[in-house]
């Protein structure tokens, strides 16, 4: 910032999402299964791995969204946009209706 209070130009540092999105880092891809089969480089997956980095404020307040910062989350990318914010391009802003899955060391408590 500027002594104006103005953002200075140049370096940008954060990227935060708008809406009900959420900033993921896409884990690497697989090479291999576990049994040692070698994946084509295309492997025809149409949902992607990977850690929330950030989460909107609209995605915080929002308590029918059990997403928070650091979870581990399966998404669809077709609707998922790239952040060209590091030079290995592995961030997404990723809409949370295209968020299927977090994955949780423990079930969750569904009491009625």
């Amino acid at each position: 910032m500027t002594s104006k209070g103005k953002p200075r130009p140049g370096k940008l540092d954060y990227v935060e999402p708008i809406g009900h999105r959420v900033l993921v880092r896409k884990d690497e891809p697989k090479k291999e299964t576990k049994g040692g089969i070698a994946l084509p480089d295309a492997a025809e997956i149409p949902t992607i791995t990977g850690r929330i980095v950030t989460i909107s404020a609209a995605v915080h307040h929002d308590e029918d969204v059990p997403l928070r910062q650091y979870d581990k989350v399966l998404f669809h990318p077709k609707n998922a946009i790239p952040v060209d914010f590091e030079s290995d391009n592995q961030l997404f802003v990723v809409p949370v209706e295209d968020i299927v899955a977090v994955f949780r060391a423990e079930p969750p408590n569904h009491e009625e």
